[in-house]
């Protein structure tokens, strides 16, 4: 083995493509370090920078017959490669990165519509709760007027009361309302309810 550290890169690459194993071991040992260095410095990552070096010697290695260095530039060849592969690795973690937020997202989206569901279905607990502990004529003209979106004139002609009735029941209403649900819970009901 010791001989081959003195050949020059250009004969190295020759053996190579005649299958050489020697000499992919002289390449390997002579390049692995500097280009160990250069991807860790762009990946910040070793395990992802051994990961290149091996994966470029792995391809050196099973393309060797048809391995093509115009300039005879062995090193400039293994360092264009590691190069390339880090760019690919960096990609990957960009893409694996917009992939994961994007999971994220939609988990936590998917988490809030939940929790809103949860709460609107809570409040409406509440509201129905409240309502049906309303006097019984008062309740009657406040479903009638929320529920069935009738108008007063209608629901006065419906329950044969006046409708200045109607809507004393539906103020009342409201009032009693508005001091048992508090002012966050009583909005909620003007909107939906």
């Amino acid at each position: 083995m010791t001989a081959y550290t003195s050949y020059t890169d250009q004969e190295l690459t020759a053996l190579l493509k005649g299958g050489d194993r020697n000499a992919f071991t002289e390449i390997y040992e002579r390049y692995k370090a500097i280009l160990f260095v250069h991807a860790y410095k762009r990946l910040a990552n070793r395990d992802e920078a051994e990961d290149a070096v091996h994966d470029l010697f792995a391809a050196v290695w099973s393309g060797r017959e048809n391995l093509n260095l115009d300039t005879d530039n062995l090193a400039g060849y293994l360092y264009r490669a590691v190069r390339n592969r880090v760019f690919k690795c960096i990609a990957k973690r960009s893409h694996a990165d917009e992939y994961l937020s994007s999971i994220r997202d939609s988990v936590n989206a998917g988490q809030a519509i939940t929790d809103y569901r949860v709460r609107e279905n809570q409040l409406k607990a509440i509201i129905e709760k409240e309502v049906a502990l309303l006097p019984s004529k008062m309740r009657e003209v406040f479903e009638l007027s929320r529920n069935s979106q009738l108008s007063n004139k209608e629901i006065a002609r419906q329950l044969d009361l006046t409708e200045k009735t109607v809507k004393n029941h539906i103020n009342h209403a409201l009032k009693i309302l508005r001091v048992k649900l508090g002012l966050f819970t009583f909005i909620w009901l003007l909107i939906n309810y």
